[in-house]
């Protein structure tokens, strides 16, 4: 999820849902786009209203046959 628009390239403006914080505060998804960095580019990449971090969810990552890892 992403609080900058300006780093999506090919946003699709679209109301996809809600989502809830753990401070019960929801905040509406307003479409998607991709999110590239260097030669990454994560697909399907939420653009939240509101939202005070870009957030990333593991998952996603390694659904782009991507490596993690923590420290």
């Amino acid at each position: 999820m992403m609080r900058n628009l300006k780093l999506l390239i090919n946003f699709v403006e679209q109301f996809l849902g809600t989502v809830k914080f753990g401070n019960d505060q929801i905040a509406p998804i307003l479409g998607y786009g991709d999110l590239v960095q260097g030669a990454i580019t994560i697909k399907r990449v939420y653009y939240v209203e509101g939202l005070n971090h870009n957030l990333f969810f593991v998952g996603q990552f390694c659904d782009a046959d991507l490596e993690v890892a923590f420290r």
